[in-house]
């Protein structure tokens, strides 16, 4: 691994320290988003729906504070606590914890497209300066060195750019995958925000 590194120069390290950054922000990101938020946010909703059916605000307070911990349960109590009370404040209430959470759902995931694009510019940086030291040194060197000193440069352009794109290429499918996790918890918080809201606001109108 060493001799890897050392083939490539300098900017093998930089990069190398890049990959472990996004390696542990992925990681921890991904531990939040897939381990802690790994609610079944459908029956979640439907249980505190089935208690709603039959006017049981109390033990839908209840099933809600359940799963508090997850920000479908932190929105839909914000409902709940508004119930009785105008359609816009039940409305209002929910659409703000949304807001709350939604910089929660989506805190720091944007350094890994960060950490893919500072790999791959720092892949080409070595490259071009691997390059620059090949042409400089086959100025420099005789006729019967300069193929080994414009081989050796290439050699370690190449590592470079490779390295790179190994670090990038996995940083950016990280990306997309807690990105569209997060995605996917906001969206859904959405629609059971607002399928609570209907429900709400159609017992309140039958009472």
């Amino acid at each position: 691994m060493l001799d890897l590194l050392n083939s490539g120069g300098s900017f093998m390290y930089v990069i190398l320290f890049t990959s472990i950054g996004a390696l542990a922000l992925f990681c921890e990101r991904a531990f939040f988003l897939y381990g802690k938020l790994s609610l079944n946010m459908d029956n979640a909703f439907d249980k505190v729906s089935a208690l709603l059916s039959t006017s049981n605000y109390r033990a839908a307070l209840e099933e809600v504070n359940r799963f508090q911990n997850h920000p479908m349960g932190r929105t839909l109590k914000s409902g709940l606590l508004k119930a009785g009370k105008r359609d816009k404040d039940i409305e209002q209430a929910m659409q703000e914890s949304i807001l709350r959470e939604m910089p929660l759902l989506k805190k720091r995931i944007n350094y890994l497209s960060m950490f893919a694009n500072v790999a791959t510019l720092l892949g080409l940086l070595g490259t071009i300066i691997g390059l620059i030291a090949a042409f400089a040194g086959v100025a420099g060197a005789s006729a019967a060195e300069k193929q080994q000193v414009l081989a050796a440069g290439i050699s370690v352009a190449m590592f470079t750019t490779a390295f790179g794109l190994i670090v990038s290429i996995p940083s950016l499918v990280g990306f997309y995958l807690l990105n569209n996790r997060g995605d996917h918890i906001i969206e859904k918080m959405d629609e059971k925000s607002l399928a609570l809201f209907n429900i709400l606001s159609g017992l309140k109108r039958e009472n």
